[in-house]
């Protein structure tokens, strides 16, 4: 695939610092405010954000199927509707505009002066209006652990694991964006020794480190999206940390699933790296042939994405901690699947639906994303620099995702939430 902004050999005008996560080969999106202004659409290079209605009100963005409402907003659903070819074109706009082979604004200080804003002065605000979410359960690493801690090995995976992309239809309404102090959720939970429940705060708070993916707007209601066609439909890709409250979570999910210990916060990062970006950094999948899914299920070409995640506990008044260093190639179920098992019974899609991966955990000890496997359930409790140990999190601590692409000496980066 062909995308002129995904050019290794593009360079900038504008100072990247080394190992950034936002080289011109990225071009990510997200809502800024700068005091004193109203919320926008921006992208980013290096430590500076693009403030895109600035771009446009300039006339950069000429002959573009854009409007002036779709970047002078608070989400980015509005610059989404125009569907992957439009934020394609878009991007392949911005990174004409600021590769060293073209200097029409460079040679504008004015304008640079209005376009171009240094993060520092930046807050990120959550960028994009969701109205569904649903959460998929597709690291097989992480349902065995999960399943050899609540069965047995022998066990572990449920017959239809390998059948289906698992997951459930969760809440938006507590989807935030990175930054905002949790509160310790409180539910039914039951101690290990009582017969029935009792009611107080989670002990066994956890973070799951993960991934989630926003749709372009979808099809009609009873119609379906293909394997094939899932391409274009997904928009790109946060850093998802899906808070869980794993005493109330294990009371409360016989026989319907995760309800109030896990909907009390997820944390997206503020930029979504369009899929666009990622194209670079596809893999192949597992083979799907023990047992052989389904046609509808099956695919063509490379649908995984090589993207390296740390998860890092960072206890109040003390140094970081990485806890876990795991990777999305180790989903057994990608994205395009997972879009297409989500409306082939005919469910609609909407602009701005987010699909988190489930937790990411790898083959190996170090590779896990959530303390209820670091911990083994806390028999296995981590040991922090600062010679305290963590079964699960703390009053205090703050937990903290990072995860990027690198190829051919381009890093295409999240930042972090």
């Amino acid at each position: 695939m062909n995308i002129a902004a995904n050019n290794p050999k593009l360079k900038t005008w504008i100072e990247v610092p080394e190992n950034s996560d936002f080289p011109i080969q990225n071009i990510p999106f997200g809502i800024i405010e700068v005091k004193g202004e109203s919320p926008r659409v921006a992208s980013r290079i290096g430590d500076y954000a693009i403030d895109l209605k600035s771009l446009f009100v300039l006339g950069y963005l000429d002959n573009l199927p854009f409007t002036l409402e779709d970047f002078d907003t608070n989400f980015l659903n509005s610059m989404m509707m125009k569907g992957k070819e439009g934020t394609r074109k878009l991007r392949n706009r911005i990174s004409k505009l600021f590769s060293t082979e073209h200097d029409d604004l460079k040679k504008n200080e004015h304008h640079v002066s209005q376009v171009l804003v240094d993060m520092e002065v930046v807050t990120m605000l959550l960028p994009i209006e969701t109205r569904d979410y649903t959460d998929f359960y597709s690291s097989e690493q992480h349902a065995f652990n999960v399943g050899c801690l609540f069965r047995d090995p022998d066990n572990a995976l449920l017959p239809n694991w390998k059948h289906i992309p698992v997951g459930y239809h969760g809440r938006a309404s507590s989807i935030i964006e990175s930054g905002v102090a949790i509160h310790r959720p409180k539910g039914q939970k039951t101690p290990p020794t009582a017969e029935v429940p009792v009611f107080g705060q989670s002990n066994l708070l956890d973070f799951e480190l993960e991934t989630v993916f926003f749709t372009y707007q979808g099809k009609p209601l009873g119609d379906s999206i293909t394997t094939e066609e899932a391409d274009n439909y997904i928009f790109g890709m946060a850093l998802f940390n899906d808070w869980s409250a794993r005493d109330i979570q294990g009371w409360e999910y016989v026989p319907l699933g995760p309800f109030l210990g896990k909907n009390f916060a997820s944390c997206v990062s503020p930029w979504i790296v369009t899929i666009d970006a990622l194209e670079p950094f596809r893999i192949p999948g597992p083979k799907q042939d023990n047992p052989k899914i389904l046609p509808y299920l099956e695919y063509l070409g490379d649908k995984h994405i090589d993207v390296k995640l740390d998860v890092i506990i960072k206890p109040e008044n003390g140094e970081e901690n990485i806890v876990g260093q795991s990777n999305y190639k180790y989903m057994y179920w990608n994205m395009n699947q997972q879009l297409a098992h989500h409306t082939v019974n005919g469910c609609n899609i909407n602009c701005g639906d987010a699909m988190g991966s489930g937790t990411i955990s790898g083959p190996e000890e170090g590779m896990y994303g959530s303390m209820l496997e670091i911990s083994w359930k806390g028999t296995k409790p981590f040991k922090m620099s600062d010679g305290t140990e963590r079964k699960f999190i703390q009053d205090g601590d703050t937990v903290i995702m990072r995860g990027y692409s690198e190829k051919d000496g381009v890093r295409i980066g999240f930042g972090e939430v």
